[in-house]
């Protein structure tokens, strides 16, 4: 784990979001930047960082695979303590960081440490994989989530999560025709992916507003 952090927003924002990559992307992957910005438009504070299999694709040009996400617990909870944020805190991240984020959201919301999960683009099962859910944990969730979802993303679409049991602490926003970038097809839809990802910062603003105010 590198505690280098990528901050955006205003420092005196009403809450932080720390906010992990995906298994195959970087911190500063183009849709990572696009999120991040999208936030701070709304004065949000977004703390990006990276788990160490993918800062060590920076230094040693190694394609690591990620290790499997309950690996990387210990390296989300160490970006907590690095940061030790003033305020509300609220975590999360994009796909497999928000899954990670999601494995120890409970146990830091009973002790009072965050306010709420953030989840972009959530894995609910592998692509081409459907029966394999990453749900059990989701059913019991009792920390405020948020969760960005396309209605056909590979990872779990409209059509599948909605026959999903999962919490009622989990709050979806669906993104019309968006895949796991929330990106909709050109020719199909009426809306772009900017629109999307200005939506899906303002929809954080206003459940953000609703956790603290």
């Amino acid at each position: 784990m590198q505690n280098e952090f990528l901050n955006l927003g205003p420092q005196t924002a009403r809450a932080t979001i720390l906010f992990a990559h995906g298994a195959g992307a970087p911190m500063d992957s183009p849709a990572m930047t696009a999120i991040a910005g999208a936030l701070a438009e709304q004065s949000l504070r977004v703390v990006r960082f990276e788990f160490s299999y993918m800062a060590a694709r920076r230094t040693e040009g190694s394609r690591k695979p990620p290790p499997r996400a309950e690996k990387l617990i210990s390296e989300y909870l160490d970006a907590i303590e690095a940061l030790d944020v003033d305020g509300p805190l609220i975590i999360g991240g994009k796909s497999m960081g928000g899954r990670v984020a999601s494995m120890v959201a409970d146990e830091l919301f009973k002790a009072d440490r965050i306010a709420g999960l953030l989840c972009v683009g959530y894995p609910f099962h592998p692509i081409g994989k459907p029966e394999i859910l990453r749900t059990e944990h989701l059913q019991h969730l009792q920390t405020p989530t948020l969760i960005c979802q396309g209605t056909r993303d590979q990872f779990g679409s409209k059509d599948e999560v909605s026959g999903y049991e999962i919490s009622s602490a989990i709050q979806m926003k669906w993104f019309e025709d968006g895949d796991h970038d929330l990106k909709p097809r050109k020719r199909i839809s009426d809306f772009t992916h900017a629109d999307h990802i200005t939506s899906m910062g303002v929809t954080v603003s206003a459940w953000v507003e609703g956790l603290v105010g």
